[in-house]
């Protein structure tokens, strides 16, 4: 009964999507939220390498040129979210949220917070303790970043979000200093299990508790799709 007191979101799964059509389909949903036309929506997908640079990225923190790093298989894209430069590709769950924060608090520190809650029980479904670093956004275990955070909100409607590193091929990290900070890592579910991660396990945990922490009554599709990754490309060197 107590669902019947909660805000709807609806769950869309498009599976593996190049970044543009990602940028489109969030921007398509982010409108419809300012107009009242749908509920908030969680957008959970993959994408194919790509390279994306926050609104006041460093440009020294690309390593290669852009040439280079389409060599690499991997296209970079500059974006009107917050933060620096990071990689998303095939085995990272990637999370567009369109929440209309006037719903919820308008609070931009509340749910960025919210967010990393997000993840840090994500994590402890997994066995892992992970947790928040003083004046660095996202999931941290350790010293090194297992959820990156990015957004972008307009008329306290968000959009962008989050990148959780599931099977992720850290190596192409290796040509960027992620999110601008020097000194620190980046780990995936992979690396810290020492075993692939079902991505449709993960999608499952992520879902949860983006419900319970926003207090949200999760919509899934009525077809579920299965969000099974294709392998990551290889890095050519």
């Amino acid at each position: 009964m107590a669902s019947a007191y909660l805000m709807i979101c609806q769950v869309e799964l498009p599976g593996v999507v190049e970044y543009k059509e990602g940028l489109r389909l969030q921007h398509e949903r982010a409108i419809a939220r300012k107009a009242g036309e749908i509920t908030d929506t969680l957008l959970l997908l993959e994408h194919n390498p790509v390279y994306t640079l926050g609104r006041n990225a460093n440009r020294e923190n690309i390593l290669f040129s852009r040439e280079r790093l389409r060599g690499l298989g991997a296209e970079v894209f500059e974006t009107d979210r917050g933060g620096d430069v990071t990689f998303h590709g095939p085995g990272q769950l990637v999370g567009y949220p369109i929440l209309d924060l006037t719903r919820h608090r308008r609070d931009l520190a509340w749910y960025m917070r919210s967010l990393e809650e997000v993840f840090i029980r994500v994590a402890g479904e997994f066995g892992i303790n992970a947790g928040r670093i003083d004046g660095a956004r996202g999931a941290w275990v350790g010293n090194d970043k297992l959820v990156a955070l990015g957004v972008h909100v307009s008329r306290w409607v968000t959009s962008h979000g989050f990148a959780f590193n599931v099977n992720t091929d850290l190596r192409f990290f290796d040509w960027i200093v992620p999110c601008g900070l020097r000194g620190k890592g980046v780990t995936s579910l992979q690396k810290l299990l020492g075993r692939p991660v079902s991505m449709d396990v993960a999608v499952e945990y992520v879902i949860r508790h983006f419900g319970v922490v926003f207090g949200l009554e999760m919509k899934r599709p009525k077809q579920q799709a299965s969000m099974a990754g294709q392998p990551a490309r290889p890095v050519h060197r």
